[in-house]
Formats: structure tokens, sequence, C-alpha cells
């Protein structure tokens, strides 16, 4: 089990490497390819997180816990139903999540289990997913809520989900997690608002990433966030969302009070 890191030195350099407690091994290469140890250790708080990975494409899922379909009235879908957020809305741990200048409505937080992919990966079988999952992470799908009915004739799900700042990722990649035996928690301001099992998914992350792949070519870093459960709720000016998984670590941000 080895929980991958990306960070930035003092000097402004990026750097990756494997996290045991509070010590950083630092390696060099591709992180999804060929990597080779520095030989370079380093203590967490001689650096800063930064999202783990840098994804072309983060594909984040509706409707994929059993529990929030039948709160919503809502069947199981057949295939996963997903929308694209662009590569400039990750951020990492402890980044500030900015409320866009020209939107002052209602922003939601949902907690989540992210994959993240190993190997371009294209038509892929569910028996083969597996072979394709780097690991697994957490992250707070961040939605600017008034604006997804903002137009009656279009739901704009990528407008809302896809600002700056509104995919936090993080704390590390977990290479091996019981994702089954695993709950999502999230916290608003230190108050639990959602605490769910990850095993009450519709579509496993090996489905999820075999379906995807019949839809479109997945790359080496890309994330897919595997949907939220019952709990989601608004985010106020200033106040810090935190993200927990058993296995992987906690993911804070705070969304930053307008000047």
């Amino acid at each position: 089990m080895t929980s991958w890191i990306r960070f930035q030195s003092p000097d402004g350099g990026i750097g990756f490497g494997v996290l045991d407690n509070d010590r950083i091994t630092q390696y060099e290469g591709d992180m999804f390819g060929a990597v080779r140890a520095t030989g370079i250790e380093r203590n967490l708080n001689e650096v800063t997180l930064i999202s783990p990975c840098a994804p072309s494409k983060v594909v984040a899922l509706w409707n994929n816990f059993h529990a929030l379909a039948a709160k919503l009235d809502k069947a199981p879908p057949s295939h996963p139903l997903f929308l694209i957020k662009p590569s400039m809305s990750v951020i990492g741990p402890r980044e500030a999540i900015r409320r866009p200048a020209t939107y002052g409505g209602k922003i939601a937080y949902e907690g989540e289990l992210a994959i993240v992919v190993g190997r371009r990966c294209s038509e892929v079988t569910p028996e083969q997913a597996a072979d394709y999952i780097f690991g697994y992470t957490c992250i707070n799908d961040v939605t600017a809520v008034d604006l997804l009915s903002e137009d009656p004739n279009f739901a704009q799900w990528c407008r809302a989900k896809g600002f700056d700042t509104f995919s936090c990722i993080g704390p590390a990649v977990q290479t091996r997690l019981d994702w089954r035996a695993a709950h999502v928690v999230t916290t608003l301001d230190g108050v639990e608002r959602q605490r769910y099992p990850l095993s009450d998914m519709i579509f496993s992350p090996e489905e999820q990433l075999s379906l995807l792949s019949q839809d479109m070519t997945l790359m080496p870093g890309d994330v897919i966030a595997c949907g939220t459960s019952i709990g989601v709720g608004s985010i106020k000016d200033g106040a810090t969302v935190s993200v927990s998984i058993e296995g992987i670590g906690t993911l804070s941000n705070t969304l930053e009070a307008r000047g």
C-alpha cells in the first residue's frame, strides 16, 4: 500500500514522492510510468502539498449511490451519468476555493471518492479495468448551484461545476484501498454533514472505468469522481470543508471570503 503525493518546495519546484507518516521519499521520472528514487527525503512540514495528480480532465458522476437515488426518486442508471470538469478546476489540499467574481449565489460541496487512472484507457472490459486504476483519492466536487437551472432551455452542469478551483483533490493517491469497507465523511467547519458507505455505489470503480472508457479515452492522471450520496449542502464564504476516507486521509479547503 503506497501513498503518492505531489508537492511544491519552498523554491517553487514541483516534486513527487511516497508519503509515510510525515516523511516523504522523493522520486523522479513519471509517477504513472518509470520512477527512480532520488535518495532525497523530506519532512512533510518542509513542503506544500498540491493536487496529487494533474488530470487532463475530471469525469464527475451523478446518481451513483443507491441511497441518494432513492431519496431523489430516481431509478439507478444503466450507464454512468457524468459531466466533464476542466483541468483548470483542480486544486490541492488547503488551497482556497475561489468564488467566481460574477457569481453571488449558493455554492455547494460534495465529498466523494476519486479514481486516478494509471494507464491510457480505451474500450477496456470490467475484468481488465483494475489494471488501469492507479489508485484512489478524495475529491470535493464543488458546484455553483444557482447556475444549474439559470437557463430553462439547458441544464448547465459543466459551467456550474467547471470554475477554477471547483475540483479539490487530495491529499494523496492510495494505490490500494478496500473501498467496500470505507466511508466518505464530510465536515463543514468541523461539523459532520456526510457519512456514507462506498459499498452503496451503483457502479463499482472497475465498472465506472470500463464503461467510461467506451465513451472516451482516459489518460494517465485523469480523475473519475465517483459521485456523492446524501448530505450535500452549501458553503458560506470563509467556511472550511473537509473530506475524509479511511486509508487515504483528509482533504480540507476553505471557500475564500469575498473582499
